[in-house]
């Protein structure tokens, strides 16, 4: 599930309850300053695709999540029933960006491309590992993970679906799985220290 809802653009998710009083952690999925604050309409889209309407009451930073706390989510229970949901605008209302930021939503789906070598295509975005995004591109039937980093980026082409970046040497095969021969060459010496 990944945001990519057509009418709706996906800004936060939530992680867990934070409190007693049906408050909530969210981690951002936008980089827009000021997005959230009290009055703000939310729908909260859960697994089963159902959505409901939310309104904030207050919000305050926590460590590397945001805390929202919504009108009629009262309690720890109210609050769990929220967890895992992706928290959505309609995208008749998202905020115009500033240049050079991007929604989440807008990088799934598109191709990148290293020194000019396409590398597959963006099918999820992770936070909280780092200061920058993960972007997990599917190469065929691997998958590798790239940092979304100002450092690395050449170029975002949104309207083709095409973000060409400029990667340090090594990179794709520190994050790239290990192949079948190497998992054999690890158990092999993993066998080896094993028996000293």
């Amino acid at each position: 599930m990944s945001g990519i809802g057509g009418e709706f653009v996906t800004l936060a998710r939530v992680r867990k309850t934070q409190g007693r009083r049906g408050e909530v952690a969210v981690e951002l999925h936008s980089d827009v300053a000021d997005r959230f604050r009290p009055g703000l309409r939310l729908f909260a889209l859960a697994q089963d695709n159902s959505r409901r309407e939310l309104q904030i009451e207050e919000l305050w930073p926590h460590k590397e999540f945001l805390v929202l706390k919504f009108g009629g989510i009262d309690s720890i229970s109210d609050a769990e029933a929220l967890i895992g949901c992706e928290l959505q605008v309609p995208r008749s209302e998202r905020a115009q960006l500033e240049s050079g930021w991007n929604y989440v939503s807008d990088l799934i789906g598109c191709a990148v491309f290293n020194t000019g070598r396409e590398i597959g295509k963006i099918e999820d975005v992770q936070f909280g590992a780092g200061e920058a995004p993960l972007l997990i591109v599917g190469t065929g039937s691997a998958r590798c993970e790239i940092p979304y980093a100002e450092a690395y980026l050449e170029s975002v082409d949104l309207e083709h679906k095409q973000i060409r970046m400029q990667l340090p040497e090594g990179m794709l095969e520190l994050n790239a799985p290990l192949t079948a021969e190497e998992k054999q060459q690890q158990q092999t010496s993993g066998n080896r220290n094993a028996k000293k």
